[in-house]
């Protein structure tokens, strides 16, 4: 009886890193290294990240979206605006006074009961709104955007992040945002003062020491979904 031969439709897949065959059911990540296109196991994936590999996947995210052009006001002038506007003089609401005084003597000479005073108008008499917080503007921006899916795909394999957010030091009206692990970083900035302010990558590295003292002062915190939130908002 002549012998058959079982061929099987699995291919022959090694990891680039650890040069190890794959098991039937397994996905490599695929990384571009200086152009080429690199298979890397589940197990060595943190690894390739540590090296500065690129997922073929987030390749378009690198790329830093170029600055939008600034026009009219920006979001910080409209915010604290108002906060710098003259308060009313008060002349008006003392003459109001007297006159809501005369009226009620009138009425009391003529014994009748003076009328029930009227309901201040919409937006009299409360408190103004407290200004938005600039640094929460920043995340709102940045969570709008395609960043997020990024902190999670990393987060997924290095855990959870450290996410420091501040002023930046050439302008009051650009946040830094800088997402942290052992093994990589990544900095964006959003200007307040763009007419939609979104945010932007800056810079990435693997090292810690590469960031400065305000880049880890860890005043925000990262969800699974990758969204970022200030720490104090919880």
């Amino acid at each position: 009886m002549q012998a058959r031969t079982i061929v099987t439709s699995h291919p022959d897949v090694a990891c680039d890193v650890c040069e190890r065959r794959l098991l039937r059911g397994e996905h490599p990540d695929v990384f571009i290294v200086a152009g080429d296109r690199r298979l890397v196991c589940e197990l060595c994936a943190p690894r390739a990240v540590h090296e500065g590999w690129q997922r073929e996947s987030e390749r378009g995210m690198y790329e830093l979206a170029p600055p939008k052009p600034r026009r009219g006001r920006g979001l910080l002038e409209r915010l604290f605006g108002a906060a710098r506007a003259p308060a009313p003089e008060r002349a008006g609401g003392d003459a109001a006074q007297r006159e809501t005084a005369a009226q009620a003597e009138r009425f009391e000479l003529l014994g009748e009961p003076a009328p029930a005073p009227e309901p201040p108008a919409a937006g009299q008499g409360e408190e103004p709104a407290a200004p938005l917080d600039p640094l929460q503007i920043a995340l709102d921006a940045f969570n709008a955007g395609e960043y997020p899916r990024r902190i999670s795909g990393v987060a997924r394999s290095l855990g959870a992040p450290r996410v420091s957010v501040h002023c930046a030091e050439h302008a009051a009206s650009v946040i830094v945002i800088v997402v942290a692990w052992e093994l990589c970083w990544y900095r964006y900035e959003v200007d307040l003062d763009d007419l939609e302010p979104a945010a932007r990558a800056t810079a990435q590295g693997t090292e810690l020491v590469e960031l400065a003292r305000e880049d880890l002062s860890d005043n925000g915190t990262a969800e699974d979904s990758g969204t970022l939130h200030l720490a104090h908002a919880q």
